[in-house]
């Protein structure tokens, strides 16, 4: 009970070269219900310095701006909660905007139903492109992620996500916080947390609007990094690989097989294909209210679900069956 009633927030965020993005987070902070926070911007090494976007918000927010060499998300959260006045962290991408309640219902669950960490959603907001929108459809939905991200705590243990993401004092102390780790940094910090003990949950209605990248390749290197990431989870955290972050591999090797079916013996095997196609749009248009962004998402879904199960498959074939080291990244870039 010593732990809810002396709480005290910190928001954390790192940031490399995105002043426009912090500016409408910091803005979104701004207009929150209950501001009993401090938030902590790390610029991670960036060229493009978000110092006189943070000014702006000097009188408006109790904010700290702190620069570093570049090191990645993951370090730069830990530079910041080590400076952190606060005994309670959340972490969030610099890509996300927050609805005017969200601290508020963060505040309050936590407050009446303690634990030690915690996550939440992402959703796409009325303003987003219509690219955005597919983007946010593909990787929310139970039809191409399995209901392993974000809203859902009936797959699995829940393991938050770094873009919407709290943890007390004692978790950092005690994990040492965020590790070296290229990619999937944040799902190696909630197994870490999980194994010491800690207790984790879904704050469903704590959902942030997460903006991710407009660029289809960009997405696709994304995905395909977080592919990848999965197996070095699993050489990290044996017994962590489960049957349904293999689904995408799968879908891949089906749909090659159908193909191959439909073109040797009859169009016939095309059939379960065209339904799924369909399904996606059906589902995204009616979540979207829009049928563009339905057509859209059957290009961001497979994108999705092809990029990660190539990631995968390729850091399975060299590190599980040839048993190499740690396969490379697509991009050097840390920040996704």
């Amino acid at each position: 009970m010593d732990k809810v009633t002396n709480l005290k927030f910190s928001i954390i965020i790192p940031v490399y070269n995105r002043p426009d993005e912090v500016e409408e987070l910091l803005d979104s902070l701004k207009k929150q219900t209950n501001k009993d926070f401090e938030v902590i911007i790390v610029e991670d090494g960036s060229e493009i310095k978000s110092d006189n976007v943070i000014k702006k918000y000097d009188d408006l927010l109790d904010i700290r701006y702190f620069f570093k060499s570049n090191s990645g998300p993951g370090q730069s959260r830990n530079y910041g909660m080590e400076r952190a006045k606060g005994n309670y962290f959340i972490i969030l991408d610099s890509d996300c905007v927050l609805p005017p309640n969200y601290f508020e219902i963060v505040k309050n669950s936590i407050e009446n139903d303690y634990v030690d960490a915690f996550g939440g959603p992402d959703k796409a907001h009325k303003n987003f492109t219509k690219i955005q929108k597919a983007i946010n459809y593909s990787m929310t939905s139970f039809l191409t992620t399995g209901g392993i991200r974000g809203g859902s705590e009936k797959v699995d243990k829940f393991y938050p996500r770094s873009f919407n993401m709290g943890l007390s004092k004692d978790v950092f102390e005690k994990t040492k916080g965020f590790s070296k780790m290229r990619f999937g940094e944040d799902i190696d910090m909630s197994l870490r947390i999980l194994k010491n003990g800690f207790k984790t949950k879904l704050i469903n209605e704590a959902y942030v609007y997460h903006k991710r990248r407009t660029n289809l390749r960009q997405f696709f290197k994304q995905v395909y990094n977080s592919g990848i990431a999965r197996i070095n989870l699993h050489k990290k955290h044996p017994g962590s690989l489960k049957i349904v972050h293999s689904a995408p591999t799968a879908f891949i090797l089906g749909v090659v097989l159908l193909l191959v079916l439909s073109f040797t013996l009859s169009w016939i095997f095309l059939i379960p294909v065209f339904l799924h196609i369909l399904i996606l749009i059906i589902d995204s248009s009616i979540k979207n209210k829009n049928l563009i962004i339905g057509m859209l998402s059957v290009i961001t879904s497979y994108m999705q679900i092809f990029s990660y199960g190539l990631g995968f498959l390729a850091a399975f074939w060299k590190q599980i069956v040839l048993r190499k080291a740690e396969f490379s990244a697509f991009e050097k870039n840390f920040y996704k």
